[in-house]
């Protein structure tokens, strides 16, 4: 039982780990600090979470060789390329290559602000999440997704160190659920377009390192996936 507990710790801290991490990563775009940090601390040597699929050990590839390869540039010309790669995919230089708002895969017109985007807010507002950007922006990013589903798995985890057996299987039922509803319908989608579109080694990595995560959820979880939007 101490051992099934010590991989349970595991598993979820290093799920914490890497969802914040692509939280940050796909929410805002690359300043000098992040820049610095990624640099400095070779944080594409490993993973916590997600190691075993194909794609996160690619995405590790990828991330290293990007690394390596603007290992002499400076970093202002590495955000200035890192940031016109951002604009391209997620906000539109002309048409967005790979929006990052759930409810656009989901009507006809491509639309922000829908059916989706409210069910996600409503999901937030459960658990007492307020988006900082209420209203100015749609609830339904994947940064925002990925962060709630942080959220969720550190309550799990601070039940679990608390022996409140059935606060941690609220959270995990909470969990899956979301994952069942909104992410995993529509975000593995989301990273073959990243992957797809990306001009940047930097977003192509991340796009696999996402999917990489995705694939993890879904089999941890038993939650099914699929890489095609299921309108």
């Amino acid at each position: 039982m101490e051992q099934e507990n010590s991989e349970i710790i595991s598993i979820l801290t290093g799920e914490i780990l890497l969802l914040d991490f692509l939280s940050k990563s796909l929410y805002v775009e690359p300043d000098e600090d992040w820049i610095s940090t990624l640099f400095k601390e070779n944080l594409f040597d490993e993973v916590p979470f997600a190691y075993e699929q194909n794609e996160t050990v690619e995405a590790l590839k990828v991330l290293t060789n990007w690394i390596d390869e603007n290992m002499l540039r400076s970093t202002q010309e590495i955000i200035k390329d890192l940031k016109y790669d951002y604009a391209r995919l997620f906000i539109g230089l002309g048409k967005v290559l790979a929006p990052p708002w759930e409810s656009v895969y989901f009507n006809v017109d491509h639309l922000v602000f829908q059916e989706q985007t409210l069910q996600v807010r409503d999901w937030y507002r459960r658990f007492n999440i307020e988006p900082v950007n209420l209203f100015k922006e749609p609830d339904d990013h994947i940064g925002l997704e990925l962060s709630f589903l942080s959220y969720l798995t550190q309550k799990a985890l601070d039940a679990h160190h608390s022996s409140n057996l059935a606060e941690f299987q609220n959270y995990i039922k909470a969990e899956k659920q979301f994952l069942a509803e909104h992410v995993l319908n529509w975000a593995p989608y989301w990273c073959t377009l990243v992957y797809e579109n990306a001009q940047s080694g930097y977003y192509k990595g991340l796009g696999l390192l996402t999917l990489g995560c995705l694939l993890s959820l879904s089999s941890f979880y038993t939650v099914p996936i699929s890489l095609e939007i299921m309108k």
